[in-house]
Formats: structure tokens, C-alpha cells, sequence
């Protein structure tokens, strides 16, 4: 698989979200399954793995470490602090509880260095100056070896990597949602900070499988984002045929063309789609083997983007708390 820089870092150009082995989308998927999932990535090229504190209140990382470890130097591994507090999940971005977090998913990951260690979310209580200064001490300790942020804004990217030069800034983008664009993916190009792409396939939906939020399980965070309710998901649902369409035209599957989109839009994006099935590991894998003409980028284009797609990514609770730069539409909700 083609490789792309993150940090000191080459990394397959695909990795693996794996948030929803554990949480986000229901109960956790059953241990052998995500066995199959995670040594499936490594036997299909993936080098990059992406995982958090908060995922299942340490449950993702020990699964992490349980199964990976002692394939450990085959991988670059990512993880994330500051939303939790010791086993409970709580935004803190203090420097005493980013280290306190590190050293936990430390012993969780069995390991002793997370190669790129993100700031979840930026808690608006504590200046990111002093967050990203408490990842600096753990570079420095040689506990991390790369500093990353989540779902920040061009304007708190710069102020961070003024305090410490910052090597990724992780946030969602697909055709769907094209928040990046209105400014990050311009500040991580001026700054030479790798975009690290989640919910590339649009958390499910356009690689076809959320045709009937009905069938969600009980836990599934999408019950309550408004694209996948009501006359939005109608409106939605109605594009996804299309969209289905475009790839059959283009010799691929959904999810493929979402991936392979990706990849032509820009060369510092690293895309890490999350499954719990080992098909779709390697399905996904696949999308690096896909190449997208002109023509198809601008009907993928025409077909799904901000003008297109109906309701905002998260409720307004939540959408509030996020510091990305929003579209009209999610501005007003």
C-alpha cells in the first residue's frame, strides 16, 4: 500500500479506525471478530492504527495491546487524551491529567511509547498552549514521539503549533462532510501538518450500510446525529443509489471510492476507515489499488458536498463543543 509521512513517520496511506471494535456504534464487537480485524489489517498492509483512551473507557487500547503486541514494530500506533479522567469520561485537558492518561494507556497498550499521541478535544478551560506543552514534556520524556490534535479549528491549530510544532490534526472528512475545507486543510498545508481523515466512508452511510437507522443498536451514536433522522435521512438516502452508481462506473465499491477520493484530493491525507469485519478490512484496503479520473472526482463532487447533504454531523450539544469551522447549515442549528 502506498505509504504517506505522518510526523517521522511513513504510514500506509489507509489505516485502521479502531474506535468501533469497542464503541461509538453499539456493544463491542465479540473478541475473536476483532481479533480477525485488527491481525487482518496487518496481514493487508495497514501501518497505522488509531485508537483512544476514551474508546471504551480503555477497553479499545487494552484490545490494542492484547493483540498487537507483540506484532508492535509492524505498526505506527496512535492514541488520543483529554476527555477522560482516570475510568470516567470527562473533557480535562490539564497537563496533569494528559500525563496521568498517557501513563495508563502506557500500560494498556503494553508498550512504552505511543508513536503520535493526540489532544482529543481542545478543553476551551485550559489554553492549548499549555495541553500541547504537556504533550511537548511526554515527547521529551520520550513517552510519545509525535503530537496531534483533534477536531480543532484553523485558528487553534496555529496557536499550538506556535507553542510546539504539532505533526498531524485528525478531524472528519468524506464527500459528506467537507468541514476541512473551509480552512484546515489549507492551515495543515501552510504549516506541514499531515490531515489525518476519520469517518472517511461517512461513518457507514455511504458505503451503504445505514439504510434503516431502525436497525441501529442501542449505544450507536448515529441515533442521534441529525443526518440519519427523519426528512433528513430521507433526503440523504436519496443521493446514496447515485452515489452507488459512480462507483460501479468507476470499477469499485462505496466505500472504495470514498477512500480512493481521498487519497486523489490531497497527498498529506491519511484516511483510517473503522470496521468491525474483516471483509471490509480488506475491501477497504483495496481502495489504495483504485485510481479516480478528473471526471469522476467532480461528479463524486457535484453529487455529495455541503450543498447536498441535509442536517449537521452532531446534535447541538455536541456540535457546540467542537472546535472545527462549520458550515451555514450547522451554523444555524
Amino acid at each position: 500500500m502506498e505509504k504517506r509521512s505522518v510526523g517521522p513517520f511513513k504510514v500506509s496511506a489507509i489505516g485502521l479506525g479502531c474506535m468501533g471494535l469497542s464503541h461509538g456504534y453499539g456493544p463491542p464487537t465479540p473478541r475473536d471478530q476483532a481479533e480477525r480485524v485488527l491481525l487482518g489489517a496487518l496481514d493487508a498492509g495497514y501501518s497505522f492504527f488509531d485508537t483512544a483512551a476514551v474508546y471504551g473507557l480503555g477497553h479499545n487500547e487494552a484490545l490494542v495491546g492484547e493483540v498487537l503486541g507483540s506484532r508492535r514494530a509492524e505498526f505506527t500506533l496512535a492514541s488520543k487524551c483529554g476527555v477522560t479522567v482516570g475510568d470516567e469520561r470527562r473533557l480535562d485537558g490539564s497537563p496533569a491529567n494528559i500525563k496521568d492518561t498517557c501513563e495508563r494507556s502506557l500500560k494498556r497498550l503494553k508498550t512504552d511509547c505511543i508513536d503520535l499521541y493526540y489532544l482529543h478535544r481542545w478543553d476551551r478551560n485550559v489554553p492549548i498552549e499549555d495541553s500541547v506543552g504537556a504533550l511537548a514534556d511526554l515527547k521529551a520524556e520520550g513517552k510519545i514521539k509525535a503530537i496531534g490534535l483533534s477536531e480543532v479549528s484553523a485558528p487553534t491549530l496555529r496557536r499550538a503549533h506556535a507553542a510546539h510544532p504539532i505533526d498531524a490534526l485528525q478531524t472528519e472528512y468524506s464527500p459528506w462532510t467537507r468541514n476541512p475545507e473551509i480552512a484546515v486543510l489549507e492551515a495543515c498545508h501552510e504549516l506541514g501538518v499531515t490531515f489525518v481523515a476519520f469517518s472517511p466512508v461517512g461513518r457507514g452511510f455511504l458505503a451503504g450500510g445505514a439504510r434503516d437507522p431502525a436497525k441501529f443498536q442501542p449505544g450507536d451514536m448515529r441515533i442521534a446525529m441529525p443526518r440519519f433522522q427523519g426528512e433528513a435521512f430521507e433526503a440523504n438516502l436519496a443521493m446514496l443509489d447515485r452515489f452507488a452508481a459512480v462507483a460501479a462506473d468507476a470499477g469499485c465499491t462505496p466505500a472504495q471510492l470514498c477512500l480512493a477520493w481521498l487519497m486523489r484530493k490531497d497527498p498529506r491525507i491519511v484516511s483510517i476507515p473503522g470496521t468491525t469485519r474483516p471483509k471490509h478490512v480488506r475491501e477497504n484496503a483495496g481502495a489504495a489499488a483504485v485510481t479516480l479520473t478528473a471526471e469522476t472526482m467532480a461528479r463524486v463532487d457535484d453529487l455529495v458536498n455541503a450543498s447536498t447533504v441535509t442536517g449537521s454531523r452532531y446534535p447541538p450539544a455536541l456540535q457546540s463543543a467542537v472546535d472545527t469551522e462549520r458550515t451555514p447549515a450547522e451554523a444555524e442549528a
